[in-house]
């Protein structure tokens, strides 16, 4: 099911490190929203709302809906800026714009499936999963939330890579079209024979 998202929003004037702080100590968020052409403006949000939105997985990869002073506009998180020793504190968020005939490149996750009832697993093989989010490009309307990695078929000593991965219509990876060396391993199997040592497992999983 999809979730819509409304990121309710106020503009504010006072920029700066001591105006953003002031801004936190009133259970606010500083933030901005830029891009589609468009100059960008300095956001306050509310922070519960915020916490409440971060939540949830599709959240980061979703065409959100903006409410600025009675105007709506779409757009999608580019960042989250946490403080390093108190996760749940949010210090800043970035907003961008998206306009319906302009490709986006986000981070999309990826979702493992049938993975414990796989030929590999069964065998007693261990799975390696190397990225959990990949970088696509698309148009907004065909942005998906989230990627499968079917690894039904998957045996032991063996890999999915990138190239592999069954993309919905329109989106593609980027990073494949700078050659076979980016084709990187999303998740492998492996097995450790009794004779194998650790350096030809792990050559094993990546052929």
């Amino acid at each position: 099911m999809t979730e819509d998202f409304i990121v309710n929003a106020e503009v504010r004037t006072d920029a700066g490190k001591g105006a953003s702080r002031r801004l936190r100590k009133t259970d606010s968020v500083p933030a901005i929203l830029y891009g589609g052409h468009k100059d960008p403006v300095m956001l306050s949000l509310k922070y519960y709302e915020v916490i409440k939105h971060l939540e949830h997985e599709s959240f980061y990869s979703h065409i959100l809906t903006v409410n600025v002073g009675g105007v709506s506009e779409k757009a999608v998180l580019k960042d989250v800026q946490r403080h390093p020793a108190q996760d749940i504190e949010i210090l800043h968020m970035d907003f961008q714009r998206v306009s319906a005939d302009e490709k986006l490149h986000m981070h999309v996750p990826l979702h493992f499936i049938n993975e414990e009832g796989c030929p590999g697993v069964k065998a007693g093989g261990l799975v390696s999963h190397s990225i959990t989010e990949v970088a696509v490009a698309c148009l907004p309307k065909d942005l998906p939330e989230f990627i499968e990695v079917d690894m039904a078929a998957m045996e032991a000593n063996s890999a999915i890579h990138l190239s592999q991965l069954k993309l919905p219509a329109g989106v593609e990876i980027p990073e494949l079209a700078l050659g076979e060396a980016h084709d990187h391993a999303v998740v492998s199997i492996h097995v450790r024979g009794a004779g194998s040592d650790e350096e030809g497992g792990d050559e094993a999983a990546e052929d």
